[in-house]
């Protein structure tokens, strides 16, 4: 089942669409579930991270597609985002978010069907792990190959990702319980758990990350640290 959003202030472009959505899945074996949104902001407001792909309208009076869509990479980099738009120079803008592709309405289905067509044959969206929290901020996926590392921020973890930081009300046993499924996470200090594919070098007892960052490797841990990075980076030879 694929979860799919439309964000568009005209109720009979979105039932339109929703007709061929519907016509597209029937033809191809699919299962679609849509959830409508008339402004960017009430988007944002109900937000799901587990969305797949998104329909999202570039002119909308409230909060338009390219300041929602701005703030959907913030908490989400990897849901599929369509951008529908009446208008052509507005088109480039939207690759500045990532965006799949774009559709000009009024949408063919022809059009359509090529452009979905070629978004599923190379989605992978599924199959990628992730973790989905929410904060004070916002709603937050990450994917777990995007998050660099956690550390213990009070009775919470901060976890940095993607160039920004953000908390998850979790303690750091229950974190380091969920990471430590993950090949590529090691504890390297009671309030630290990073991500090995970051790790850029050692100097003496701080590990140096791609980012910039120093962590702290306690004593206690090293030996067992330097045996899990050292069979991480042997099996990526």
């Amino acid at each position: 089942m694929f979860k799919i959003g439309i964000c568009d202030d005209e109720d009979m472009f979105i039932n339109v669409l929703k007709e061929n959505l519907e016509r597209y899945a029937k033809e191809t074996n699919q299962e679609f579930s849509f959830f409508v949104y008339h402004d960017g902001s009430e988007l944002l407001h109900e937000y799901q991270t587990d969305f797949d792909l998104i329909f999202m309208d570039i002119k909308m009076e409230k909060l338009n597609g390219l300041k929602t869509a701005e703030e959907i990479r913030r908490m989400d980099s990897t849901v599929g985002l369509v951008f529908l738009t009446s208008l052509k120079q507005y088109v480039w803008k939207g690759y500045e978010y990532n965006a799949v592709n774009y559709l000009l309405k009024p949408i063919k289905y022809g059009i359509l069907k090529m452009e979905l067509d070629r978004y599923f044959e190379r989605y992978q969206g599924k199959n990628e792990p992730y973790i989905s929290f929410a904060n004070a901020n916002g709603k937050y996926k990450v994917l777990y190959k995007n998050l660099c590392y956690a550390e213990t921020d009070k009775r919470n973890v901060m976890l940095h990702f993607e160039g920004q930081k953000q908390i998850i009300y979790k303690s750091m046993k229950e974190i380091s319980t969920l990471l430590e499924k993950q090949p590529q996470f090691a504890r390297c200090h009671q309030s630290f758990m990073v991500n090995l594919s970051f790790v850029k070098g050692i100097e003496g007892l701080e590990l140096i990350l791609t980012t910039g960052d120093r962590l702290p490797i306690s004593q206690p841990k090293r030996k067992e640290f330097m045996i899990k990075m050292t069979d991480y980076w042997g099996d990526m030879l």
